[in-house]
């Protein structure tokens, strides 16, 4: 019996022309082990095998990929494994959040926008990044409103350095916001968080991009016993007309194959 793909069940990012995964691969795993919240640890992965991942998930049609500088060494180590694979993939990279020594700062200026993906392109060895999406401390509207971000990413669209830009929002509110002018929001959607649902329904009515994070609640989704959480997860998820895609972020290949087939036996019967 041959498990499903995702090869033919892409769909389009809100009006940003990309067609994308209805799955996308987190990477925050190929780059840092600090300060992240998962229910157990793990180990970086090296070289041979991220590369083995990357070409399982392309194998089982996953073509969107979603890293960020604040990822650790998650951005610099994509370039080299995905060279000469430009093409088949669409990535995701954020601006605003840098982590160092275990620590998190925030900067949103014009300023550092332009030098975030500027570093951004030469790290991952591409003239373009496809999405660009604000990694948002928590103060929504404060960065919406009151800093060059948004403007900035704006001009670097024109500019066709990125093809999209939207942002990772922490806020209904800030959610809403960011699709009026932006293109996609990122917004945290599971079993056990379904406050931005509004922002889902936003982006459904308006043609606008929304992928979702922690779609799986990072590994917490707990239901009654004999349930699929991951199905339960993916049922949810993909039942909304707003959602594109569930970011998940795993090295695990057997978790990989069961999240890619379960996705795609909830969609096609759907």
């Amino acid at each position: 019996m041959t498990l499903p793909t995702l090869h033919d069940l892409h769909r389009p990012l809100g009006s940003t022309g990309l067609m994308v995964s209805p799955l996308g691969l987190g990477t925050v795993k190929l780059g840092r082990d600090q300060g992240v919240k998962y229910p157990s640890g793990f180990t970086i992965p090296d070289d041979q095998i991220a590369r083995m991942l990357l070409n399982q998930a392309r194998q089982l049609g996953i073509n969107l990929i979603d890293t960020a500088p604040a990822y650790g060494t998650s951005e610099e180590r994509l370039g080299p494994l995905l060279r000469g694979q430009r093409q088949d993939w669409v990535i995701v990279s954020k601006v605003g959040e840098e982590f160092e020594a275990g620590q998190s700062r925030f900067d949103f200026s014009a300023a550092h926008t332009r030098f975030s993906v500027e570093r951004s392109l030469k790290r991952l060895e591409t003239d373009f990044i496809d999405l660009v999406l604000v990694h948002s401390d928590g103060n929504d509207l404060h960065i919406l409103e009151h800093t060059d971000v948004y403007q900035t990413l704006a001009e670097l669209k024109a500019e066709g350095k990125i093809r999209g830009f939207g942002f990772s929002g922490k806020t209904v509110a800030g959610g809403l916001k960011a699709l009026q002018t932006g293109d996609c929001a990122m917004v945290t959607y599971n079993l056990n968080e379904q406050a931005e649902r509004e922002v889902l329904d936003y982006a459904a009515q308006h043609g606008k991009g929304v992928l979702v994070k922690k779609a799986l609640a990072s590994g917490h989704a707990c239901l009654a016993p004999g349930v699929d959480p991951v199905r339960a997860s993916f049922q949810l998820l993909f039942d909304h007309p707003g959602v594109a895609s569930a970011i998940v972020g795993t090295i695990n290949p057997l978790h990989l194959s069961h999240n890619v087939a379960t996705a795609a036996a909830v969609i096609l019967r759907n």
